[in-house]
């Protein structure tokens, strides 16, 4: 296997970059162009030179001996200063040795999964983790590196391994007398296994919106101060604001963090009937998006006179509290009810992440329910008594080999050029 090499930090000027080396020659390498290594994981300070033995920079130089490292091969660090030409300086000097190359994207990290240091759902929580923004992302997506659905996925094998093998155990003795009926256990087995996957796929749906985001839609007639209440909500003018009725014509996005959450806030058209053919197809495309919203904000003195209803967890908010007599309701303009509303939507949106799972992308919730699927059939089989045992068990070799899926263990090549692509270089 080749040694690889890239910088590790983000591209450009900085006070610091790291290059890493990883593969059988890292360690010789590193020998040459920086002298004697330290002992492992210890830290040193040393300079680092070019094959005529040209001084390149001065930097600390870290080890990590294979198979305890992150790719689980031999790892150097070199700790540089953060110069666009030390760093091409240096990646220039480890391209000429042979058997060495520049990494491709995600490539150090395929190597952690292919020498079994990371399982597939711990690749894709370090992914999430690299592109967390919010607080509960962060957590989130170390609860999957940490290897949580792992260790779930193990724990699934397991019980299901054992109900199949009493079940060809009961096969390999059929023409004898089995002492124990095998059927209780096989069937409390299963029972255990489908009732814990339907937990996890039920908490998968809130685990997916806080890695990709929640969507709160505004919505209300036009000219309720939608506009003017998102700017007031992002902190910015991100939507022009006019007295003109019908100036949002299409959504308008804006991203933000909401209590450690994040949320992505939705201004749409005002909802009437409009012969405009422009104004009608921002108007369906408002309907579209906050028919898929998590919550919906109206603004509005009736809410049953709009083309769409609020449902159970939407907010209702009289607009225009700085027009009002009675001061009630909400001004994106004074900026009066809007610690309010954010502080409900906070709520609202937290006690829906209480049934969070570990489970966080569409590509886990399709095989778990690919699992229950097959546990299902073999439970039905079973059902059928010994003469069909053999058949239930292979419909428990099938689940097994879809949640050894999960984690990586067959069948999922199709599946690593998509999720390495997402990396950055030198990870």
């Amino acid at each position: 296997m080749e040694t690889i090499f890239a910088q590790a930090t983000a591209m450009g000027r900085a006070g610091v970059c790291v290059v890493r080396l990883s593969g059988p020659r890292a360690f010789a390498i590193a020998e040459d162009i920086s002298g004697t290594l330290p002992e492992a994981r210890m830290v040193a300070l040393r300079k680092i030179r070019d094959r005529e033995g040209g001084l390149i920079d001065t930097g600390l130089v870290v080890a990590f001996p294979g198979p305890h490292s992150f790719t689980g091969e031999d790892i150097v660090e070199l700790h540089l200063h953060g110069s666009i030409a030390v760093v091409r300086a240096v990646l220039a000097v480890l391209a000429r040795f042979d058997g060495a190359r520049l990494a491709e994207p995600g490539e150090f990290t395929r190597r952690a999964l292919e020498n079994e240091r990371l399982d597939l759902t711990q690749v894709e929580g370090l992914a999430d983790l690299i592109d967390a923004e919010t607080e509960a992302q962060r957590k989130q997506a170390l609860r999957v590196v940490s290897g949580h659905l792992g260790e779930l996925v193990e724990g699934w094998r397991a019980d299901l391994i054992r109900a199949a093998a009493l079940l060809e155990a009961t096969i390999d003795f059929a023409d004898e007398d089995v002492p124990v009926d095998v059927t209780p256990e096989v069937e409390a087995l299963l029972a255990r296994v489908q009732a814990q996957l339907q937990a996890e796929i039920a908490g998968s749906h809130v685990a997916e919106r806080i890695r990709t985001g929640f969507e709160v839609a505004i919505l209300g007639a036009p000219n309720a101060g939608k506009s003017t209440l998102l700017n007031a909500l992002a902190g910015r003018e991100a939507a022009i604001t006019s007295e003109i009725a019908g100036t949002t014509r299409d959504v308008i996005e804006v991203r933000m963090d909401l209590g450690g959450l994040p949320v992505t806030l939705l201004d749409t058209a005002g909802l009437r009937e409009s012969d405009d053919a422009i104004e009608a197809i921002g108007v369906s495309r408002a309907l579209a998006r906050a028919d898929e919203a998590d919550v919906r904000v109206f603004l509005s003195e009736n809410p049953d006179d709009l083309i769409a209803r609020p449902r159970d967890g939407d907010i209702v908010l009289l607009p225009k509290a700085d027009l009002r007599q009675d001061g009630a309701g909400i001004s994106g303009k004074t900026g009066q009810g809007v610690e309010s509303l954010i502080a409900q939507l906070q709520n609202v949106l937290a006690s829906r992440t209480s049934a969070v799972g570990v489970a966080t992308h569409a590509r886990h919730r399709s095989v778990m329910e690919t699992a229950i699927n097959g546990l299902l059939q073999a439970d039905l089989v079973l059902q059928r008594g010994p003469d069909q045992y053999e058949l239930a068990a292979e419909e428990l070799r099938h689940v097994i080999r879809a949640l050894e899926g999960l984690i990586g263990r067959v069948d999922v090549e199709a599946l690593l050029d998509e999720i390495f692509a997402s990396f950055c270089l030198g990870k």
